[in-house]
C-alpha cells in the first residue's frame, strides 16, 4: 500500500509537471500582463482625450479664423473617444484596427493644430496654453511608452500559445487565440524626401558671374608673356 501510494505520487507529480509545461500557468499569466499594458494604452490615450476641449478652447480664442482645423480636432476627438474596445476585442483584428485609425486621425489633426499655432505668437505666449501644449506632449510620451510595452507583452504572448509545448495548453485548455499589436501609421516607415532643387536654383544666378571671373583670371598668366614678346621686338 506504501508502495502503491508513492508510485501514485510520483505520477501526479509528473501529470503537474507535465500539465505546467503546457502553458496551463504560463499562458493565462502572460495574457493577464498583456491586459494590464492595454489598460496602460486607455489611460494614457483617455488622459489626451480629456486636454483636447481647453487645448481647443484657448486656440479658438486666439485664433477664430482656423475653424476648419479646430473642427477637425474636435471630430477627430470624438470619433477616437467613441471606439471603445474591451479585452475580449484585443484578438479581433477589425475592431482593433479601427480603435487604432480613430486614434491616428485625432493624432493628425493634432498636428495640424500645432502648424497653424505657429502662425500666433501671442497664443504661444499665454501661459494657460503653454500648460496645455506642456501636458499634451507629456500625454503623447506616455502614450508611445504605453504602445511598447503593449506590443512586447502581446509578443511575448503570442510566442507562448504559439510554440510547443506551451500550444498545447493554449489550445486545449486556455482556447487562446493571439493578440493584436499596434501597427505603425501608415507612411511612418518613408523616409521624408527633401527636395533640394530649389536651394541649388537659388545660387545658380551668383555662379553664373563666377565663371567668367575664374576665366579672367586663367587669362592673366596668357596676357603676361606678351610684355616680354613686345620688348623682344623692340630690342630687334
Amino acid at each position: 500500500m506504501t508502495r502503491f501510494s508513492a508510485i501514485r505520487a510520483v505520477v501526479a507529480l509528473a501529470a503537474a509537471a507535465a500539465l505546467s509545461a503546457c502553458g496551463i500557468n504560463s499562458v493565462p499569466t502572460k495574457e493577464e500582463a498583456a491586459k494590464a499594458a492595454w489598460a496602460d494604452v486607455q489611460s494614457s490615450y483617455q488622459r489626451r482625450a480629456d486636454l483636447v476641449p481647453n487645448l481647443v478652447a484657448s486656440v479658438r480664442g486666439a485664433a477664430q479664423s482656423e475653424t476648419t482645423i479646430l473642427t477637425n480636432v474636435t471630430n477627430a476627438r470624438a470619433a477616437a473617444t467613441s471606439i471603445n474596445i474591451t479585452t475580449d476585442d484585443l484578438s479581433n483584428p477589425a475592431e482593433f484596427k479601427k480603435f487604432q485609425d480613430a486614434q491616428n486621425q485625432l493624432t493628425q489633426a493634432l498636428g495640424q493644430l500645432r502648424t497653424v499655432v505657429e502662425n500666433y505668437p501671442q497664443l504661444q505666449s499665454q501661459a494657460r496654453f503653454a500648460d496645455l501644449m506642456t501636458a499634451l506632449e507629456g500625454s503623447e510620451n506616455r502614450i508611445d511608452t504605453a504602445r511598447t510595452r503593449y506590443n512586447d507583452a502581446v509578443r511575448d504572448y503570442n510566442t507562448e500559445i504559439r510554440t510547443f509545448p506551451s500550444a498545447i495548453g493554449a489550445k486545449l485548455i486556455h482556447g487562446a487565440e493571439p493578440m493584436v499589436p499596434f501597427e505603425a501609421a501608415a507612411g511612418a516607415d518613408v523616409v521624408p524626401s527633401v527636395d533640394f532643387g530649389n536651394m541649388g536654383a537659388q545660387p545658380a544666378p551668383g555662379a553664373a558671374p563666377a565663371a567668367p571671373a575664374v576665366n579672367d583670371n586663367a587669362a592673366t598668366p596668357t596676357v603676361a608673356p606678351a610684355p616680354a614678346a613686345t620688348n623682344t621686338a623692340a630690342a630687334n
